[in-house]
């Protein structure tokens, strides 16, 4: 194949594959198989290695990502990312309003209305249509620099789109602002794989999303399928070519390839812009991934500059925060987790109730001091919140519907797990089985965690894990080392392969190195 047949046959892969990448997480209407997809994408990685020479920074086969990054790079903002303020009741809007009003010596100011995403900031510049830099929020004036990572986001154009009758919109120097979010659906496929593996799994989507971004391997960015929802559109060389209302500059992102989620509403009108804040907390339940309110701002950019900010947030905008989402339950029973380092949990088990959009059936309890704090007992009904967390928290007793004869929860003497006594240590309010060299679940928790992948990475699961423990084939970390053919082949479904491949793990975990070996023995 000559020269000019390759480049031209690398132009196409990217133009279509592109043409899918919208079609796939934009307009969530894929038009071609999975299959096919990687197909072509092997395709243009495999021409991209031959010639080197026709690298271009905008290819979206940047979306598989690299082994490793360099190491995050502390960027100035060009313009502060400031935090918003935040408002709870409707009273204290009407204020906001009302202040705005006087400030700007007119009684009919437009706001705009939009979701509120609960993700991590992020700053995107463009040079002539080509994303050339992503950063961090940070500190608000520094951030760090994750480009590569962010070239992995599917949502993130690489290259804008031209704006009919606006080819100049997308030229020069432009900044895009939006939030990077962990989908619910990611999120627990993600964290079912970090308890498969014994990792802990993270505890919100945002902070998912936020430790994903700064992973020192694009490849595993680019694994997690984050997506990027973007909301500000700045021009760095000159305000003037860009729309005065931020109302259309939010059409222009949308134009230029941007997904920009809900589609924000535009009014003067104040029971308007309530009946859309209303609207929502009702129906973010449905969206694919977590909200926590409704962030107003002044429509005019004119009218934005001349009321300016304070040191921590802007006076044009403002965040109304939405109640977390509760339900009433009765409380079944109570379960006592038994950790790797001995520390006692209890977890509430209540009859399941739906709670954004999720059927919820345990809630954490923390500790001792917890419970006594509630004066929780059995069969009471209990108000569960979700707000963000794995597991949802207990935050109030219906005391008006305990039983006469319902017994108070009491954290038990002696560890459920073995038997031992539960000691207490000072300055602590957790309770710890004092037996760590004979208590089923430490040891276990101790094995698991020396195979994650971070430590000794020997490709074994809890249940395995359980399998050989049950059947004395292991009791601490040293006898994976002595375990043989014979040995595994006692497991349910275990047969010639996956022994293989769990010896061949076992023996390739002794080449890990001393650090890692250090961490997974958990000291």
């Amino acid at each position: 194949m000559t020269r000019n047949n390759t480049e031209l046959e690398i132009e196409q892969l990217r133009k279509t594959i592109e043409q899918h990448n919208r079609a796939y997480y934009l307009d969530n209407a894929p038009t071609i198989s999975d299959a096919d997809y990687d197909a072509l994408m092997q395709r243009l990685l495999t021409l991209e290695a031959e010639h080197p020479e026709l690298a271009d920074p905008t290819s979206p086969s940047l979306r598989v990502g690299r082994d490793r990054n360099d190491a995050f790079v502390q960027v100035a903002h060009e313009r502060p990312m400031l935090s918003l303020s935040n408002t709870y009741n409707y009273d204290e809007i009407a204020e906001i309003c009302q202040r705005t009003d006087t400030l700007l010596a007119t009684d009919d100011v437009p706001w705009v209305a939009e979701m509120k995403y609960d993700g991590s900031s992020i700053s995107l510049i463009y040079e002539e249509g080509v994303l050339v830099r992503a950063v961090t929020r940070g500190d608000g004036t520094l951030g760090d620099d994750v480009t590569v990572n962010v070239r992995t986001i599917q949502s993130v154009p690489l290259r804008l789109r031209p704006v009919a009758g606006h080819p100049d919109y997308t030229t020069g120097r432009i900044e895009v602002r939006g939030e990077v979010l962990l989908p619910f659906k990611e999120f627990e496929r993600l964290n079912g794989e970090r308890a498969a593996e014994g990792e802990a799994p993270f505890a919100n989507p945002r902070n998912a999303a936020a430790g994903t971004l700064k992973t020192l391997n694009s490849r595993v960015v680019a694994q997690r399928r984050l997506l990027c929802i973007c909301y500000y559109l700045y021009a760095l060389d000159d305000e003037t070519r860009l729309p005065d209302s931020y109302y259309e500059r939010m059409q222009l992102l949308k134009e230029m390839g941007f997904d920009t989620g809900v589609a924000p509403f535009r009014s003067s009108d104040l029971s308007a812009l309530y009946h859309y804040i209303d609207e929502w907390d009702v129906q973010r339940s449905d969206l694919p991934y977590a909200t926590d309110g409704i962030v107003l701002k002044v429509d005019s950019l004119t009218q934005q500059r001349a009321l300016g900010n304070t040191a921590k947030s802007p006076r044009w905008a403002f965040a109304y925060k939405y109640q977390p989402e509760n339900a009433r339950a009765e409380l079944l029973s109570v379960d006592y987790q038994v950790g790797r380092s001995g520390i006692v949990t209890p977890v509430a088990n209540v009859e399941p109730v739906l709670i954004s959009g999720t059927v919820v059936r345990r809630a954490t309890l923390h500790n001792e001091e917890f419970i006594k704090s509630l004066d929780l007992h059995y069969h009471d009904y209990v108000y569960i919140e979700k707000g963000g967390e794995i597991i949802p928290k207990i935050t109030a007793v219906e005391t008006s519907l305990r039983r006469a004869e319902a017994e108070p929860v009491r954290l038990p003497k002696s560890c459920p797990a073995c038997g031992a006594p539960l000691q207490q240590i000072d300055g602590s309010v957790g309770y710890y089985c004092v037996n760590s060299y004979a208590c089923p679940p430490q040891i276990m928790g101790r094995i698991e965690h020396y195979c994650t992948r971070r430590a000794a990475d020997i490709n074994v699961g809890p249940e395995t894990i359980d399998a050989l423990f049950d059947r004395h084939l292991i009791e601490n970390i040293d006898d994976l080392y002595k375990l043989t053919a014979h040995d595994l082949a006692q497991l349910p479904n275990f047969k010639e392969k996956s022994i293989n491949n769990l010896l061949a793990s076992i023996e390739q975990s002794k080449s890990r190195g001393f650090a890692r070996l250090l961490y997974g023995s958990g000291i």
